[in-house]
């Protein structure tokens, strides 16, 4: 039985578990498929899954915090960048209250299906309500 860690990395070990979030393939990606127009913007961004392996890595490496950052990442795939930006600004030292912070996380959560992110936010809104 082998480790999961053993994968590491995965552009290497794993080249065939790599897609991107349209499912390209990994090893299809190259210059020339972005200059002749088969592969986008949406080709080049990273997979959920890419990033679960990612961090199944990370944690049987014994680094759960870096597991739980590539967990959360891995949710705010699907959010969009402008959604992400709001939520970065709102977690700066005293730009929102908690409220506002409790009221991004049920967004995340009901929106998205970000629960992990959600928790970060309401965990931080505790933290600045203290």
């Amino acid at each position: 039985m082998s480790n999961v860690t053993d994968n590491y990395p995965l552009s290497e070990k794993r080249p065939d578990r790599l897609t991107t979030p349209t499912g390209a393939s990994w090893k299809d990606i190259d210059l020339q498929s972005v200059l002749d127009g088969t592969l986008g913007m949406s080709d080049l961004r990273i997979a959920p899954e890419t990033l679960e392996l990612q961090a199944q890595i990370a944690e049987s490496a014994g680094r759960s915090q870096l597991a739980e950052n590539l967990r959360r990442a891995a949710e705010l795939v699907k959010v969009p960048e402008e959604k992400i930006l709001e939520v970065y600004q709102a977690l700066r030292p005293g730009r929102s209250t908690s409220g506002e912070l409790e009221s991004l996380a049920d967004e995340l959560e009901s929106q998205y299906r970000a629960g992990r992110c959600a928790r970060f936010l309401r965990e931080a809104a505790r933290a600045y309500q203290a």
